[in-house]
């Protein structure tokens, strides 16, 4: 079955616009995301969702640099994006990824995408409960439970962040989750502020700004240095429905 992953990605942003391409150790956010991704052994294909916006020509050029396929689609209903990404590059499972989650972890994404196949589900996330660090979130359906969200789901707020329409239809999707066997919701390594990226410029200095590090060597890092944590400990999360 091919698996697709796609990075939705756009240069909008209330807190901090343009924040997926800022730099983050020599590298854009959204490059780290990519070159990440790209190291998942159940991934068969990477390609970014962007919007047809004039301000998203710039992740167009930095997907041409990436030698990374670029999608354009609606800027506020996502999961018509998605949809059409998906039938584009002819998935049977999508990867659901944001560019804002530069620390994403490769072994991860796999166990989303095994526990989805071994269980034979529709969809399958590590964050219901949410055990992992915030910026780790992956979340991975079948192609048949999406073209169904795409024809059913009809609120602003489904469409906008693709996935509420599974979660909130136990009724019709068979659902799972990926758990760690210990907690660490307390971290938050998401880009969505200043303070946000002050806190991943730190892991990955100290990380030698490396694409190949693990993230429990972020985990000893946070440890080793606990007053990292304070940098964005105030930021509060924006959205219900937001993951990432």
């Amino acid at each position: 079955m091919k698996t697709v992953a796609i990075i939705q990605a756009r240069m909008g942003s209330t807190r901090l616009p343009g924040k997926v391409l800022m730099d983050l150790g020599g590298r854009s956010a959204l490059a780290r995301v990519v070159r990440r991704v790209r190291r998942c052994s159940r991934v068969d294909e990477v390609v970014v969702a962007t919007t047809c916006s004039r301000a998203d020509d710039a992740i167009v050029r930095e997907c041409e640099a990436l030698d990374v396929k670029a999608l354009r689609g609606s800027e506020d209903d996502v999961l018509d994006r998605y949809y059409r990404a998906a039938r584009e590059f002819v998935a049977e499972i999508v990867v659901r990824i944001t560019a804002d989650c530069p620390l994403i972890a490769p072994d991860v994404v796999d166990q989303t995408i095994a526990a989805l196949v071994n269980e034979s589900a529709d969809y399958a996330s590590n964050v219901f409960p949410r055990t992992y660090p915030r910026g780790l979130d992956v979340e991975a359906f079948t192609m048949n439970a999406l073209s169904q969200a795409w024809r059913e789901a009809d609120q602003g707020y489904q469409r906008e962040h693709v996935t509420p329409y599974f979660y909130e239809h136990p009724e019709i999707f068979r659902s799972t989750s990926v758990r760690n066997r210990h907690d660490y919701n307390q971290y938050r390594w998401t880009l969505d502020t200043a303070d946000d990226l002050a806190l991943l410029r730190a892991i990955y200095d100290r990380l030698g700004n490396r694409d190949d590090f693990d993230w429990r060597e972020a985990i000893e890092v946070m440890q080793s240095e606990p007053e990292l944590s304070t940098i964005n400990a105030h930021v509060r999360q924006k959205a219900l429905y937001a993951i990432g």
